[in-house]
């Protein structure tokens, strides 16, 4: 074959790619979402003399074109499986695989920002509630479980603990590491599995001092094809999860009240499932994230009856924190990721509840978030 031959057929094949490329994103309509990377798509820029001039209509649209490539989904698990499997890379974007699960790159520690943490907690202490029991509890990331062993970079979760205890004087800290285990978080998600945590919640009751309330009497519901945050990332066809949530009358009688909207729902918010503006299906655990949160149990009895807890939590306190409610009255949920804690005084009425700080390991690395 001469080269002009060759040539010819090259331009001839990339003007076939490039135009069948084009008719596809003309006839395939656009989409809103991304289910698998759980974010909504670029949509169509409008053309305006001023978009135009200005340099805007070309960034949007180049967004635009980019979201919304025909196939677009199916080129990201190909470069997936060349960067894993052809080219053995050991991560990608971040994320990495071992024993069947689906990890996150985390490290190194940054020790300004757990010592961030820790003096964010003993202000927060030091303003509202300087004569409570205050508690102190961390949860590991996965890759605590599944990073160091597997030839991955991780962090020094003992270096973190250790500064926070440290700097926590008057809080009492209460370990869960070895109450949990890479089984017990999901597969495809960062988060842990609420009903693989009657070791981790119990732990928490003795620490608060309120495990003579504790029970584990829940009914399962299981929601399939749940996809998690990291199935996205990874890019790989992995099977989805299987989201369980417990209930018991206890769950089934208390109400959240939500600060900011001023709404009421149930533990369990079941129009997350279909509202079609959760894109994550753990949003069920207690409407997902919100700045403050009161869990009121009606049928509070014996001890119960009357104790109060305060949480500061991320995420991962809205699944566990119905696996408390039966040794309290009221639960109040705050999230300092989404509230000034300067404010916090005016939706929270501190009196001398318990006080419990829970958090991942992760936010403790990237503390920033904490206002």
């Amino acid at each position: 074959m001469n080269d002009k031959l060759k040539n010819r057929i090259l331009c001839a094949g990339f003007v076939l790619i490039t135009a069948g490329g084009f008719l596809l994103h003309l006839i395939c309509p656009d989409k809103t979402l991304s289910i698998s990377e759980r974010r909504r798509l670029a949509q169509a820029p409008e053309v305006t003399l001023t978009a135009v001039l200005g340099g805007k209509f070309a960034t949007s649209f180049d967004d635009y074109a980019l979201d919304q490539f025909p196939g677009r989904d199916s080129f990201r698990t190909l470069k997936a499986i060349m960067q894993y499997y052809v080219f053995r890379q050991k991560d990608n974007n971040g994320v990495f695989l071992a024993e069947g699960n689906i990890g996150k790159l985390e490290f190194p520690l940054s020790e300004s920002s757990a010592l961030r943490a820790a003096e964010k907690f003993m202000s927060l202490k030091a303003q509202y509630f300087p004569d409570s029991d205050v508690y102190l509890s961390l949860v590991p990331d996965k890759s605590y479980f599944l990073a160091e062993h597997n030839g991955y970079p991780a962090l020094d979760y003992e270096k973190m603990v250790s500064l926070l205890r440290e700097n926590t004087e008057g809080i009492q800290y209460i370990d869960l590491f070895d109450t949990l285990s890479a089984d017990k978080y999901y597969t495809t998600d960062a988060h842990w599995r609420q009903e693989c945590l009657h070791d981790t919640a119990l732990r928490l009751a003795q620490g608060l001092g309120v495990s003579n309330s504790f029970t584990w009497d829940y009914e399962e519901t299981r929601l399939k094809d749940f996809y998690g945050v990291y199935y996205g990332q990874a890019a790989l066809p992995f099977p989805p999860d299987t989201l369980v949530y417990l209930t018991s009358p206890t769950t089934e009688g208390a109400s959240v009240y939500n600060a900011e909207t001023q709404g009421i729902t149930g533990v369990y918010d079941l129009a997350k499932l279909t509202d079609g503006k959760s894109m994550d299906m753990y949003d069920v655990f207690l409407s997902g994230a919100s700045a403050v949160l009161t869990v009121t149990n009606p049928n509070a009895a014996g001890d119960a009856k009357g104790r109060e807890l305060i949480l500061f939590r991320d995420s991962f306190g809205s699944s566990i924190a119905p696996l408390l409610l039966d040794c309290y009255e009221t639960i109040t949920l705050v999230d300092i990721r989404y509230i000034a804690s300067g404010f916090l005084g005016q939706y929270v009425e501190f009196h001398g509840q318990d006080v419990l700080f829970l958090y991942s390991t992760s936010v403790i690395n990237n503390s920033t978030m904490l206002k």
